[in-house]
């Protein structure tokens, strides 16, 4: 069965086409950030109208490559969460094409997308797990049990991990999107006396806090004047806090469950420092796995998109043309929310 994928959630337009016996055939991508960098940050409806222009043409783009539009069985498409009206561009192009061609169409969660990505390279990934989901939008940590059930263990109770980065990058002077630039930044950092704290470190929940890491760095920069070395050694206290924090409340998660396998997703999964630590940690306290995707898969992407959509529609056979966005879609509401 051949899948395609689209991915409107936030600024990323992905198409992709999945096969769930040759595996991903094809996976495209643009990427809205030069358009959004004169704004620091992103602009909803610049956002929804660049999918709106860029969504055919990537179409077109994959089916030139490769000749399959009269073999897709099924259109996935993701229905949130996300922005609303870039979720109805993706929403509404996928059940159009799917009614013209004849073909079924699954509306599917962008973050259970992101869960079982690495799914696409480590065949020997199963249920169940702990997911640690670090974007720019959320940080969770999910307890994952079987396909389209999970129970959200913590969350993010301000900022998310990606957006902490984001802002703190932009306080040291570094261009849009910074949070990958904090992190090379972080790399010419050492050791000093600096030392950020661990928010909620020794809270029994699992839940995060990481707007006070970025009012400690900006206290820290507006207070002082900086050479570059400086800077690199904020960025590399800020980098190991998160890291840290992170993998604490991960540890406690996996004690609780009596797991020792880890799923890391998202765009900040792709963080070097978050990946050695955390399979040093599941190697040496749990005996365990540790699975995340290729750096070009961490990020928003049809790809995840396709590939959940033949898992779901394997399983339970339903789609619908009916055009759903849920831009508040939780990962606890899946099984009432496919069975709508």
């Amino acid at each position: 069965m051949k899948v395609l994928g689209i991915e409107t959630s936030c600024d990323d337009t992905g198409i992709a086409v999945y096969d769930n016996i040759q595996g991903l055939l094809i996976n495209e991508l643009y990427n809205q950030k030069r358009l959004h960098a004169n704004y620091g940050g992103i602009v909803p409806e610049l956002a929804s109208r660049e999918h709106a222009n860029k969504i055919i043409f990537l179409i077109d783009k994959i089916f030139k490559k490769i000749n399959v539009k009269k073999e897709i069985d099924l259109i996935a498409y993701t229905a949130g969460p996300g922005l609303s009206g870039s979720l109805l561009v993706g929403a509404t192009f996928a059940c159009s094409l799917g009614f013209s061609l004849n073909i079924p169409v699954l509306a599917v969660n962008h973050m259970e997308a992101h869960l079982l990505s690495p799914m696409l390279e480590y065949k020997s990934m199963k249920f169940p797990f702990i997911g640690l989901l670090v974007s720019g939008k959320h940080t969770q940590i999910i307890a994952a049990y079987k396909l389209g059930k999970y129970k959200i263990l913590g969350t993010s109770l301000d900022d998310a991990a990606g957006e902490a980065f984001d802002k703190t990058a932009k306080l040291l002077g570094l261009k849009y999107p910074n949070g990958k630039e904090l992190s090379n930044l972080a790399k010419k950092g050492v050791k000093s006396n600096l030392y950020f704290p661990r928010p909620m470190k020794n809270h029994s929940n699992l839940h995060f806090s990481f707007s006070g890491l970025k009012t400690f760095a900006s206290n820290i920069i507006k207070n002082n004047i900086l050479n570059f070395q400086q800077k690199a050694n904020i960025a590399k206290a800020f980098e190991d806090a998160v890291i840290d924090i992170l993998l604490i409340k991960t540890k406690k998660a996996l004690l609780q469950q009596g797991w020792n396998n880890l799923v890391i997703a998202g765009g900040v999964s792709a963080n070097k420092l978050l990946r050695k630590k955390s399979k040093i940690m599941m190697k040496e306290v749990f005996n365990g796995n540790t699975f995340y995707s290729s750096p070009q898969l961490c990020t928003d992407n049809g790809a995840m998109i396709a590939h959940l959509g033949s898992l779901h529609y394997n399983k339970t056979n339903i789609s619908s043309l009916e055009i759903v966005i849920k831009p508040k879609w939780s990962l606890d509401n899946l099984s009432l929310s496919y069975n709508n």
